[in-house]
């Protein structure tokens, strides 16, 4: 009998891509395990499930709708109620029997949508970074560092639940094993900096950033400028990297793990790109730009893993140029690249 998986994920202009990148992870390492992998996603403006397809894995598109004006918050991610997304899901799920293993790696889905899945599969696993809802399933996954993680679940998951919970169990793609095994030693001189805010950048960091750079005028320094093929302002910045020679534009790119170990800095967001950074050594500055990335990054700055700045209404251009002016500076940079660095024993594979 084969060991079938699915996974109900989304992506889009809204959510992101983050959910979806560590979802293919996990499936990857599922595949590699033997288990025939399959994905369940709803078609949402900005979606990348194409990515899916490109790896190899079967998608099954859950329908459009017209945005239910009732849902807010997370909530409103889905589009639909969780009744409605549980009863369309089921519909999939009873296709595919026998199912192994359901993984939902959703904001907007909780134990009411779960308690549904209950009877079509064998066991139901849960990546969640939020802590901020019931939830029944019988195995947790959050890899985020926080200082009361041990207790964030106390509650919110049935006594049988498996935890897994910190940056040990970080989802890295197998790339950044590899980057790893071959990582230069940082010397504190600041020669190329790694731009990256996240699939779709809706807050519109990255601009800021280049901004920020251009302003400083780094001649010596090499700008790498990274954004998801969700990022609805892809072709502004890519203009704005053609105005500067030092600016280096890329979209949807396959080789992170290599522009990671390439750089000294990097200026991005708060999110799964955190232990991807950490595990390389990478220092980072660090704007949160959505409210649940807000606590994660508080706690890592105080553990010394970043440079926060603060949530992205309140960073300012000048305020990213003054971060990187200090970190021209080796003494600097070296202290940063010591404090920030994930030991790679921390992390499973």
């Amino acid at each position: 009998m084969n060991d079938v998986a699915a996974i109900r994920v989304d992506s889009s202009e809204q959510i992101g891509s983050g959910h979806l990148m560590r979802c293919l992870t996990l499936a990857e390492r599922l595949r590699k395990d033997g288990a025939d992998v399959h994905f369940i996603s709803r078609d949402l403006a900005g979606s990348l499930h194409r990515l899916v397809e490109e790896h190899g894995f079967p998608l099954h598109l859950l329908p459009q709708h017209e945005e239910d004006p009732n849902l807010t918050g997370y909530a409103a991610w889905l589009t639909v109620s969780q009744e409605v997304d549980a009863e369309e899901t089921g519909e999939i799920l009873s296709r595919m029997q026998p199912v192994n293993r359901l993984i939902v790696d959703s904001y907007a889905l909780d134990a009411v949508w779960e308690q549904r899945m209950r009877p079509l599969v064998r066991e139901i696993f849960v990546i969640d970074d939020l802590a901020n809802r019931p939830h029944d399933c019988d195995v947790l996954l959050d890899q985020n560092y926080y200082r009361e993680m041990r207790h964030r679940y106390d509650g919110l998951v049935p006594p049988h639940c498996k935890l897994l919970l910190g940056p040990r169990h970080a989802l890295l793609r197998e790339e950044f094993y590899e980057a790893r095994e071959h990582l230069r030693e940082r010397d504190g001189i600041l020669r190329r900096i790694l731009v990256f805010y996240g699939g779709s950048d809706v807050t519109r960091e990255t601009e800021k950033a280049i901004c920020a750079l251009v302003q400083l005028q780094l001649s010596s320094v090499a700008v790498d400028v990274v954004v998801g093929g969700s990022n609805p302002r892809r072709t502004q910045i890519e203009k704005l990297c053609a105005a500067h020679d030092f600016l280096h534009y890329h979209c949807q790119v396959s080789n992170m793990a290599e522009l990671m170990a390439h750089a000294d800095l990097c200026l991005g967001a708060g999110g799964t790109t955190t232990w991807e950074r950490c595990f390389l050594g990478l220092p980072a500055i660090v704007t949160a730009v959505a409210e649940n990335q807000i606590q994660i990054c508080e706690d890592c700055a105080e553990a010394g893993y970043i440079c926060y700045l603060g949530r992205w209404d309140e960073v300012r251009q000048e305020d990213i140029a003054a971060a990187v002016q200090r970190c021209i500076m080796p003494q600097t940079l070296r202290e940063m690249q010591r404090s920030c660095r994930l030991d790679v024993n921390d992390c499973d594979r």
